[in-house]
């Protein structure tokens, strides 16, 4: 830790010797623009602490904000998971993706203060990463943001072996900088992230819903479109999982309202006729899939097949 601390002092003789506003230009934007609804202090006490061994603050980190997102993991059972000892770390995509093997959702959060102290202020600790070494020596490190005063001017990290480490927040910027300003929370299926927007997000479950269980899958797809009920392609997916589970009314009160906002919309069409001809209601069904054959496009050989196995269900 000695050695951190040196490299902080350092970092922080430079920012004053070439001056701060170069190093740290969102920390002087704060000071006219702190977001909405985030209050000047707060601080995740209740997040744990796993000191980091060797080279592995990535599953130290990781282990901390998934904990504090409900799944009890310890950092050696991440390991395997994001460590990579050739490189002595763990890799940005490792940390985003391991989440979903445990029922859990890895953002990005966009690359500014703002975006940070808003999931702060939603309650969610932050995954940062920072290089604390000096040109022209790399040291990368992952620690976890749990808080701020910015009255005393100070952020609150989780980091290495220091469970509570203050940072001014021009020093944290100077590091946190170096790395696109990367950072990443992760939240349980059922919540959102205060950042999450609907094209990136949609992405996101979109790859979670590969490794995630049914229930978890609905889960997280049902809370995307309480915030975006429009969004045709998550009411396709959220859809298709009641369809598997073969909870047709279910389905069908997801692609009924889906049909009315997207009509033109064939795949939305063609699953809800398919929905309809599987609960009996073949001749509704029927009126459904010709309006989707009229559309054609990409799925007009699944319209084909629907079209197909409806007509075979009315005996033509």
């Amino acid at each position: 830790m000695k050695q951190v601390l040196l490299k902080f002092s350092m970092i922080c003789f430079f920012v004053v010797l070439a001056g701060c506003a170069q190093f740290v230009p969102q920390t002087i934007q704060l000071r006219s623009a702190w977001p909405a609804d985030v209050p000047r202090t707060l601080e995740l006490r209740e997040v744990p602490f796993f000191a980091q061994t060797a080279y592995q603050c990535g599953p130290a980190a990781l282990a901390m904000v998934m904990d504090a997102a409900g799944a009890k993991v310890l950092p050696d059972e991440l390991v395997d998971q994001v460590y990579l000892p050739a490189r002595h770390g763990s890799l940005q995509v490792e940390m985003l993706t391991a989440p979903r093997r445990h029922g859990l959702v890895g953002w990005q959060v966009p690359a500014n203060f703002d975006a940070l102290l808003r999931e702060l202020g939603a309650g969610r600790p932050v995954l940062v990463l920072q290089n604390l070494g000096m040109w022209p020596f790399d040291s990368w490190h992952y620690a976890v943001v749990v808080g701020f005063n910015y009255q005393s001017g100070e952020l609150y990290l989780r980091s290495g072996e220091t469970e509570r480490l203050a940072l001014p927040f021009t020093i944290f910027e100077v590091t946190w900088r170096r790395s696109g300003y990367w950072a990443m929370v992760v939240v349980p299926p059922e919540k959102l992230p205060a950042t999450a927007t609907e094209a990136g997000y949609l992405q996101s479950l979109l790859a979670f819903e590969r490794a995630a269980s049914p229930v978890a899958a609905r889960d997280a797809w049902n809370a995307f479109l309480s915030r975006w009920p429009t969004n045709v392609l998550a009411s396709v997916a959220l859809s298709n999982q009641y369809y598997r589970a073969r909870e047709f009314e279910k389905a069908e009160a997801i692609l009924r309202p889906a049909a009315q906002k997207h009509p033109s919309s064939a795949e939305v069409l063609n699953n809800l006729s398919q929905v309809l001809s599987d609960m009996g209601r073949n001749e509704e069904a029927l009126a459904l899939i010709d309006r989707a054959t009229a559309l054609k496009g990409v799925f007009e050989t699944e319209i084909i097949a629907t079209r197909e196995g409806i007509l075979r269900r009315l005996g033509r």
